[in-house]
């Protein structure tokens, strides 16, 4: 309340609302433990807003909830801001964390790599951590059942194959342990409609520090 207040009275500014973001409940393993992590954050959230009343603040905006919980603060009646992103991409934690069919989110991004050398039982491809972020878990093989990414480098990535499945060259769909991190190590989207290229899109994120 006095930051709100300090705000409010600062020349140049005007207090609008409450960010109420709760990225800690994102990735939790289960929908329960997810609803009851927002359900403490809508307690706070309502007697912050309430003591904010009492000073007479108007909250314009309350703001928050992520694609791993969305569903909670649009139920609550508190939030009337839905700020998820990952949703557009969806990535191999989501997955873990929703289900194989993300809550209705399909999978958008990947990042197509190549094989680049095999022996029994496994491959080397050519996407490493150059090409995704793991700190969120390594990336999975899209459509390949029995085809596991087990390890990374550098520049490479490597491959369980016990079944010898894999040949040189063969190109794999590759979904990135987190999405967020992953594409600002790209130049380019790909875009694709019905396997058919439609658009490239610039990552104007490419290289930058905000």
């Amino acid at each position: 309340r006095d930051l709100a207040l300090r705000v409010a009275a600062a020349p140049g500014l005007r207090f609008s609302g409450l960010q109420a973001y709760q990225g800690s409940a994102q990735h939790l393993p289960t929908e329960a433990a997810r609803g009851e992590a927002i359900a403490r954050a809508e307690t706070v959230t309502r007697e912050t807003l309430r003591m904010l009343g009492e000073a007479g603040l108007a909250c314009d905006i309350i703001g928050g909830a992520g694609t791993g919980s969305f569903p909670f603060e649009a139920a609550s009646g508190v939030w009337n801001e839905l700020q998820c992103g990952s949703y557009v991409f969806m990535d191999a934690d989501y997955r873990r964390v929703l289900g194989a069919d993300g809550n209705g989110f399909e999978q958008a991004l990947f990042v197509l790599g190549s094989v680049m050398s095999r022996a029994p039982g496994r491959a080397i491809c050519d996407a490493g951590l150059k090409c995704f972020s793991v700190d969120s878990g390594l990336p999975v093989v899209a459509d390949r059942p029995g085809i596991a990414f087990t390890g990374i480098s550098d520049e490479h990535g490597h491959l369980a194959d016990p079944e010898g499945r894999l040949a040189v060259n063969e190109k794999l769909r590759l979904i990135p342990g987190h999405c967020d991190p992953t594409c600002n190590l790209h130049d380019w989207y790909v875009c694709l409609r019905d396997d058919r290229v439609e658009a490239l899109w610039p990552v104007t994120a490419r290289g930058k520090v905000f």
